[in-house]
């Protein structure tokens, strides 16, 4: 068992996510992409969980996340699932499954929702996609929105620099989080955005904002697990804080265990039947 605890040890749903930004209390989510590490997460207290589309760098090798399909995302979500108790599991919808056609986003998210056991989806985009969105959410799906810098549109934006920093684009996503507030989204990621135009819409807005860098006026903060963990050594952005050195752990654990191995040392006696 973890020895961490948590004030409530009740089940995370969506609602309770904007009953702790009501009271002022911070929301920590993560993600997880299988079984094993999905249980560890949930058992440390974490509110959240997201089966990020982000699988397809961390968990597949790809350089962007535009190769993901929707039965990769549901079978990653799948494993996650088993392995939670506690935390609200959020499941991202992958490229091409909701941006043209809100029929074809509405048959993927209940494809998610049924197959995997995960209980919300994430969304990229704000105008562009709210039918889909809205189409969604009429079927009684819990929908995360995404604003600020937003992957899946990699090729358009050219770069995973800073969005919204001239008045025109934050301006549209002060208009963008009002609109997914206003159709029935119960939280809003804000990834890499100025921290002062993060507050502003955190604070403009009664759901939950989620950032990842976009500073501490956020409602709650969400890392890629194997980034914060050192698994993922070559990425290193500002807003990311290394919690361990996972990956040279594992580096002296496997060295030395082929060392052993070479040596005659492993198995020993008492490692035998």
């Amino acid at each position: 068992m973890s020895t961490y605890t948590v004030e409530d040890p009740r089940k995370v749903t969506t609602r309770r996510l904007i009953e702790m930004k009501a009271k002022g209390e911070k929301i920590a989510m993560l993600t997880a992409y299988d079984y094993s590490m999905a249980k560890l997460v949930d058992e440390a207290g974490m509110d959240a969980i997201l089966v990020g589309d982000s699988a397809a760098n961390v968990m597949a090798g790809y350089p962007t996340t535009l190769p993901m399909t929707l039965d990769q995302m549901i079978y990653h979500a799948q494993c996650v699932v088993r392995g939670v108790k506690r935390a609200l599991v959020v499941c991202d919808m992958p490229f091409g499954t909701y941006q043209g056609n809100s029929i074809e986003a509405l048959n993927s998210a209940i494809r998610i929702m049924k197959e995997s056991g995960a209980e919300a989806v994430k969304m990229e985009g704000g105008a562009e996609i709210i039918e889909s969105i809205e189409r969604i959410l009429c079927a009684g799906i819990p929908v995360m929105g995404h604003l600020g810098l937003t992957p899946q549109s990699i090729n358009k934006f050219g770069s995973y620099n800073v969005r919204a920093r001239n008045e025109a684009e934050a301006q549209k996503l002060i208009e963008d989080a009002k609109l997914l507030e206003q159709v029935g989204s119960f939280a809003i990621v804000l990834e890499k955005i100025p921290a002062a135009l993060a507050t502003k819409v955190s604070e403009s807005v009664s759901i939950p904002t989620i950032g990842i860098g976009a500073g501490n006026g956020c409602d709650g903060q969400v890392l890629v697990m194997q980034d914060m963990l050192g698994i993922n050594k070559g990425f290193s952005p500002r807003f990311l804080r290394r919690y361990a050195d996972l990956g040279t752990i594992v580096e002296d654990a496997v060295g030395n265990y082929i060392k052993d191995v070479k040596s005659t040392d492993f198995p020993n006696e008492s490692e035998q039947y």
